[in-house]
């Protein structure tokens, strides 16, 4: 006899359509028009996870879901504080950027947004920071970008996806 305490099925269909909406009024971000004021999309979606400087005097602005969400939008303000065009940050397009330059670790956050972990790995000799971005690789599966930055914690080395373990029906008995 199972004994596990399981969620009647209108308990999950409930929980989906709320998340359902949830990410739905946050996906019409990237819907914003170019040049709309920043004061605007934040009066509309609420203030951002985190700003970082940008050149000529510009606000690197970032709307992040994370740690346990799979989004995150981003924007450039300009000095007057208008926005060019949102975009969803955490594709496996995006993450491409990560295959040119050099990226340290303030670079990447301004750019994704801060990870939903941060861990260390590797044999004590070759230990290695490696930040996790919860998002849905390919626009399907819930998968962590793994990005890694080196012994010394100091530059981008290498990156990529893997499944996200906080998915796995197995790991949670109540589903």
């Amino acid at each position: 006899m199972n004994t596990t305490a399981r969620l009647p099925a209108h308990g999950r269909y409930a929980g989906a359509v709320v998340l359902l909406g949830a990410l739905s009024a946050c996906a019409n971000m990237a819907n914003t028009l170019p040049g709309t004021s920043l004061a605007d999309v934040e009066a509309k979606f609420g203030r951002p996870t985190l700003t970082c400087p940008a050149p000529n005097d510009a606000l690197r602005v970032v709307w992040s879901q994370q740690p346990m969400g799979q989004y995150a939008w981003g924007t450039v303000a300009d000095r007057a504080g208008n926005t060019n065009h949102i975009t969803q940050l955490l594709t496996d397009q995006h993450f491409e950027l990560l295959a040119k330059g050099t990226w340290t670790p303030q670079q990447v956050r301004c750019e994704f947004g801060p990870p939903a972990e941060i861990a260390t790995v590797g044999l004590p000799s070759v230990t290695q920071i490696v930040w996790s971005y919860r998002y849905r690789q390919a626009g399907a599966w819930n998968s962590l970008m793994y990005v890694y930055f080196g012994q010394d914690g100091q530059k981008v080395t290498r990156f990529h996806p893997g499944p996200d373990p906080m998915f796995d029906v197995d790991s949670f008995p109540w589903f």
